[in-house]
Parts: structure tokens; C-alpha cells; sequence
């Protein structure tokens, strides 16, 4: 079975796509993203946190927020990718940024 990571920024609108668009079809994982704001095109749910296997949070700030709003759940493990709310969807930078702190996170699933 493959790992699941569900990619969390804030309104699902720029960065956590973007990932879940770069992953979309990596054989070695399965992937979803979601939005912390009420406004998100996909608001982070519990179906949501109980599928993932890691949560890659875009900024650090992000990992409490869940971890509040969820505190009766048994959360996988969260770490962050640091990356800032400054990039559009699918912009060089940002997929650079993705694929580098992602990289890092597969290796330890394995």
C-alpha cells in the first residue's frame, strides 16, 4: 500500500494544488490537498486527517492549527515544507520549493 500525504496550506487555492497536481501520478504515493480557511476549495475534514499517513503543511503556523482544531483525533505525523504564501499555482520557484522538501519526506515513508 502506498503512503498517503495530504498537502495543507491555507485556502487550498495555490501551494498545497500545486503539490497535489506535481504527485498526482508518483507510483510511490497517493495524494490530496486541502485548505485550513472556511473559504478553501477543499477545506481540511476529518475523512481528510484520518486518510493521510503525513500531513505536509506549507508553513509551520499550520501544524498548531490542525492539531487544535483536530486535538481529538490521532494525527499522523506533521512536518512543513516553509514555504511562503508568495507563489501562483504551478510557478517555477514554488515547484522547485515542493519537489526539494517533498524529496526529503518520501525518503523517510520508505
Amino acid at each position: 500500500m502506498k503512503p498517503h500525504i495530504l498537502f495543507v496550506c491555507g485556502r487550498n487555492k495555490w501551494r498545497s494544488p500545486t503539490a497535489a497536481y506535481l504527485y498526482r501520478n508518483d507510483s510511490r504515493v497517493d495524494v490530496r490537498s486541502a485548505g485550513l480557511s472556511s473559504k478553501s476549495r477543499h477545506p481540511l475534514s476529518t475523512a481528510d486527517i484520518e486518510w493521510a499517513d503525513l500531513i505536509l503543511v506549507m508553513e509551520p503556523r499550520y501544524a498548531g492549527r490542525i492539531v487544535d482544531k483536530f486535538r481529538d483525533l490521532d494525527l499522523p505525523r506533521i512536518k512543513s515544507l516553509d514555504i511562503p504564501d508568495e507563489y501562483e499555482f504551478m510557478e517555477p520557484e514554488l515547484v522547485d520549493l515542493i519537489r526539494t522538501g517533498v524529496e526529503r519526506h518520501i525518503g523517510e515513508l520508505n
